[in-house]
């Protein structure tokens, strides 16, 4: 069974073994009402069924999902972003979206490791673009405290439930000294900015408010699993903050806080959704170790 089929049902059970089961129908009644065609399914699928084809000549991407409500926020998110390196939006109804398709398409994924300082600088840049946006004014987008409360949940993982009260220490003393809020992409990993003509673009946005230091963490911990099994880890770990650190302008201690923190929300959610906690059990104690050599 792959990824994608296995989410879906650990998460959806009954409910998503059946969109599983309708998702050929769903695709094709989608072509003949928006005059798709050439529609193929992208590799590497998560949590979200994403076709490549086109609207007459245009080449587009249509995704599809369970959650409604995080599909709007995306929607929400790229409408905010438009201006500022957010990929276009062409349909948004409940179910699924239609997004202009970036051409060529490469991530900054294909960077690693060979030109790794290449791609933060790229990062940078398309972070300061994205956090010129304005909050709308009657935002719909939750705050990081939101998020971060998932952290407060009681475990009985043993492995995670030693590292908790050390996130929700610094969650709490980050949150206390942060700077003013900006609407933040909330999930800028390599795979999520990608090449369109001569400009980089993003996509995937989960939309939330929150400090400019919080965007980077997400980032910093990938590609996942490739990062991981990296024999310089932490060195490629900590070049990253200290770039980032340096051409954003923001404290380096900022960003090894969140780095940490939102690794073990990371640990906390894949827990939460049924899947393997290998690869944040090993993030975090690495992070870990890379806030204690920094002290």
């Amino acid at each position: 069974m792959d990824n994608f089929t296995t989410n879906i049902l650990n998460i959806y059970k009954d409910k998503g073994k059946k969109w599983l089961t309708d998702l050929p129908t769903i695709i094709k009644r989608l072509a003949s009402e928006y005059n798709l065609s050439g529609l193929k399914p992208l590799s590497n699928l998560s949590y979200n069924y994403v076709l490549s084809g086109f609207l007459g000549n245009r080449p587009i991407i249509l995704k599809l999902g369970l959650d409604n409500d995080a599909l709007k926020q995306e929607a929400s998110s790229l409408q905010a972003f438009a201006e500022f390196g957010g990929i276009k939006v062409l349909g948004a109804k409940k179910g699924f979206l239609l997004l202009e398709k970036a051409i060529p398409g490469i991530s900054l994924k294909s960077y690693f490791p060979s030109k790794d300082n290449d791609s933060v600088e790229i990062a940078c840049n398309i972070i300061n673009l994205l956090h010129q946006a304005p909050i709308p004014k009657n935002p719909q987008f939750p705050d990081i405290q939101d998020w971060l409360r998932s952290l407060d949940h009681d475990t009985s993982n043993k492995n995670l439930k030693n590292y908790l009260q050390k996130a929700r220490y610094i969650r709490n003393q980050l949150l206390a000294t942060a700077p003013d809020p900006v609407l933040l992409h909330g999930d800028l990993h390599h795979e999520n900015i990608i090449k369109h003509g001569d400009n980089w673009t993003v996509i995937d946005p989960k939309g939330v408010i929150g400090e400019p230091a919080y965007e980077v963490a997400a980032f910093i911990r990938n590609p996942i699993p490739e990062l991981l099994k990296s024999r310089n880890m932490a060195s490629i770990i900590n070049n990253r903050i200290a770039y980032f650190a340096y051409k954003l302008k923001i404290k380096p201690e900022r960003i090894e806080g969140w780095c940490f923190v939102q690794a073990v929300l990371a640990w906390v959610w894949i827990l939460e959704d049924g899947g393997n906690e290998k690869c944040f059990k090993y993030l975090v104690e690495i992070l870990a170790d890379c806030l204690a050599n920094n002290k």
